[in-house]
């Protein structure tokens, strides 16, 4: 059944703008559309987050600011980043439409690659990584999926929506690391942190996949998959396809070291060191079919295993190697969702007890001397024990209770729930581009956050996305129009300019979107200049000087006499061209350049009496003539000129000669 007849984005038009047609692909984060933008009339590719994570202010937040960062990209291995907004509770990336498929379409296909296919492609995504490392950006999510093949062979690396600048923290302050599950270096597995070096250890893994066929970790759950990222290297390629060359082990081996103090620092250290291995090896080891090709008994990686970009608990080893099923929901949901693995937390053991040295370690002594004597100190102590105990516990916890999660919520649901808590609540507003007016933005203190049983939660309530007016700057000069367009919180645009009766030469004609219109802070506002009113250029070729520029200035134009004269067929002191020429259309104001006449070229006439016709004609062309012949007989020489040999004529007039 097709699935998109479902989806209710299909025939939406986003943002006044993108017309969504099909749905391409589903992934943990977003669903991916081919989309027409109706204003350029162009095919793109929509992705629009989930709206499980749109409701989250912070989230989208950082979607948005990252969008920003992947933008700055423009490299022809990279998926081209064109717009950022949202609609309602959708937010979107209008970005490149590449028609083809995925790498992981043609893993599935193919099952493995040729070393020549697989270094090809790992070079081309290398080569995108590297600008993206250079720009001081990690892409944080490399995997076959993101790995786009056009119809016409170009490949191209998608999906920079994780992308983080090198050396910040990966969600340290929520526990939790983004990525998929079979791509995620060790240091992104233990403490969330992603540089460059994570970036290669996907590639790696890549790697490996194309060359055999299949994952280099393979497991029921997540947890299992992280802890063999953990504590088992990257097997060699050769392994599972013999007669694999060295040089691919070492290349995987360097990539995915799980020290990435062993790696290649970055895609562009990596991508000379594919290209020293791809020059070091043999036309027959980089052709070689592994038996994991298409046809050659290969497996398939299943359609929806740990492919899907997710959210994922922060943990130790000792957690990721011991949750199982029973934690995760099933071997075969917990690849597809969050798993939580939670950190066992440090136990001291001691002697006598479970793990500790043995029973009989430590032994009591005086075991029923006295016991009689010493059971109402012992009764004693316990009370004042259990007494500090609870003191300590009030002052620190027990006059506290935890701030109930009311985000986007309706402002009376989260009042009552605030209430209902045995909290007292106070509203303020704010404005917020991804929550609906009138639900909760946030509060303060935050969800689960500790606060004293009569205290007071603040919360945020949504006004709707933020709206500024177009300021009208129609008669403005630029640069106060552009003063007035950042008053208003917006940005100035591109420049353009039309022609315009209205407004004088040079100021503002209006603006896109126009005086009035009501847009989002920072959108751009395009200024649109007075050309002038549209003159249509006057004819003034063959007048005098003076009458021509008197014709052209009551046009509105102003005139210009180039300071050479020159020769023509028209009177000396007239006006032998113009530019513009006649009938062009020029604004008010532009300037119309004359040459003036300096009257015909007179040229002296050749002698061509006595000549034989085609000799006569040749001497007069070349001297600048037109030649007319008349025949008195058909014998071929002239015998008469109209304009005597020696005497001068204007270059271009005709000379006629009699032949006989």
């Amino acid at each position: 059944m097709d699935t998109t007849l479902r989806d209710p984005l299909i025939g939406h038009v986003l943002d006044g703008r993108y017309r969504v047609e099909a749905r391409i692909a589903v992934g943990g984060m977003a669903t991916v559309y081919r989309a027409v933008d109706t204003r350029l009339d162009r095919v793109l590719a929509l992705k629009v987050m989930h709206p499980s994570l749109a409701a989250d202010a912070s989230f989208v937040g950082r979607f948005i600011q990252e969008a920003k960062s992947a933008a700055r990209l423009a490299h022809p291995n990279v998926v081209g980043v064109f717009d950022q907004g949202e609609d309602g509770g959708y937010v979107y990336l209008a970005m490149e439409y590449v028609q083809g498929c995925t790498l992981r379409d043609v893993l599935r296909e193919r099952g493995a690659l040729q070393p020549r296919a697989a270094l090809d492609v790992l070079e081309a995504v290398l080569a995108a990584l590297g600008a993206a490392h250079l720009a001081g950006l990690v892409h944080r999510d490399v995997k076959p999926e993101n790995v786009l093949i056009g119809d016409d062979g170009r490949v191209k690396v998608a999906d920079f929506g994780l992308v983080r600048a090198v050396g910040s923290q990966t969600s340290a302050s929520t526990g939790s690391v983004l990525g998929t599950v079979s791509y995620l270096a060790p240091e992104q597995i233990e403490n969330g942190t992603a540089d460059a070096r994570a970036d290669v250890y996907a590639c790696g893994v890549v790697l490996y996949e194309m060359l055999t066929g299949s994952k280099p970790h393979a497991g029921g759950t997540p947890a299992q998959v992280l802890y063999q990222h953990l504590q088992e290297d990257v097997p060699a390629p050769s392994a599972a396809v013999p007669g694999l060359a060295p040089a691919l082990d070492g290349l995987v081996a360097r990539t995915t070291a799980r020290d990435p103090g062993r790696r290649p620092a970055d895609a562009v250290e990596l991508l000379a060191e594919v290209g020293a291995v791809k020059e070091a090896l043999t036309g027959e080891e980089l052709d070689a079919l592994p038996p994991a090709a298409a046809g050659r008994g290969g497996s398939r990686p299943p359609a929806g295993s740990e492919d899907s970009t997710a959210v994922l608990p922060r943990r130790a080893p000792e957690a990721a190697a011991g949750a199982g099923p029973e934690e995760t929901g099933g071997a075969g949901e917990a690849l597809n969702r969050t798993a939580v693995l939670p950190r066992p937390a440090a136990v001291r053991t001691e002697p006598g007890e479970p793990g500790g040295p043995g029973p009989g370690a430590r032994r009591r002594r005086g075991a029923g001397r006295g016991s009689g004597r010493s059971v109402p100190a012992l009764v004693t102590a316990v009370l004042l024990v259990v007494g500090a105990v609870l003191g300590v516990w009030y002052i620190n916890s027990g006059q506290f209770t935890r701030t109930p999660g009311v985000l986007d919520m309706t402002e009376a649901q989260a009042k009552r729930t605030v209430e209902e808590a045995g909290l007292e609540w106070r509203i303020v507003r704010d404005y917020s581009d991804t929550v609906e007016r009138g639900h909760v933005i946030g509060t303060d203190p935050g969800r689960g956050e500790r606060i004293r049983g009569n205290g007071t939660v603040t919360i945020t309530v949504s006004q709707g996305p933020e709206r500024v007016e177009v300021p009208d700057v129609t008669g403005d000069t630029p640069d106060e129009a552009r003063r007035k367009i950042k008053a208003a919180g917006l940005e100035p645009g591109m420049v353009t300019r039309e022609f315009s009766g209205k407004v004088e030469r040079g100021s503002v004609a209006r603006t896109d979107p126009g005086a009035g219109s009501v847009r989002r802070p920072g959108t751009a506002v395009a200024l649109v200049l007075s050309k002038g009113a549209r003159v249509e250029v006057p004819g003034v070729v063959g007048e005098d000087e003076g009458t021509a520029r008197q014709r052209l200035e009551e046009a509105g134009l102003k005139v210009r006499t180039a300071p050479e004269r020159v020769f023509s067929e028209e009177d000396e002191g007239t006006v032998a061209r113009q530019s513009p020429r006649e009938g062009a259309v020029a604004a008010e104001g532009d300037t119309v350049t004359l040459t003036v006449s300096k009257g015909p070229e007179m040229i002296e006439v050749p002698d061509v009496e006595g000549l034989e016709e085609d000799e006569a004609r040749r001497s007069l062309e070349k001297a600048g003539f037109e030649v007319r012949v008349r025949r008195v007989f058909f014998t071929g020489t002239v015998f008469d000129q109209s304009v005597a040999a020696g005497e001068r004529a204007p270059r271009g007039s005709e000379i006629t000669v009699w032949v006989r």
